[in-house]
């Protein structure tokens, strides 16, 4: 990775989401589309409620037989690694190290609310390792 180099600049944005009452299926389905490990969770106007990731949906799959008409709002992390477009990758990465889950969140503050324009993922950061700029 770049020293120097933030999320912005080394991150495409734009994310894969889905609202708290899509339907497991639905989610994993997306995920399968576009080969993906998760999905960012917003509400009506946009704002970051969590991610769903593929382990959450197998899990709940192995658990139940009603998995594929249940709702992500029941199964998705809340408590989620955020950064601004503005960090440094590096940063980003000790974030991702330093909390269970594969992926950060980059996002916009819009008040109280945080708006997700991008994930971050180990396999980007991965990338950056090895890219030749």
């Amino acid at each position: 990775m770049k020293k120097g180099r933030t999320v912005l600049q080394a991150k495409r944005l734009g994310i894969y989401s889905c609202s708290p009452t899509t339907s497991l299926l639905a989610a994993i389905r997306l995920m399968v589309e576009e080969d993906i490990g998760g999905l960012v969770v917003v509400d009506n106007n946009g704002f970051l409620r969590g991610i769903i990731r593929r382990t959450d949906v197998l899990k709940v799959y192995l658990d139940r037989d009603d998995w594929a008409v249940l709702p992500v709002k029941d199964f998705m992390h809340t408590e989620v690694p955020v950064v601004t477009p503005s960090t440094l990758l590096g940063d980003a990465a000790r974030l991702l190290l330093s909390h269970p889950m594969e992926q950060v969140v980059v996002a916009l503050r819009e008040g109280e609310e945080l708006r997700p324009v991008a994930m971050l993922t180990d396999g980007d950061l991965a990338y950056h390792l090895v890219k030749a700029d």
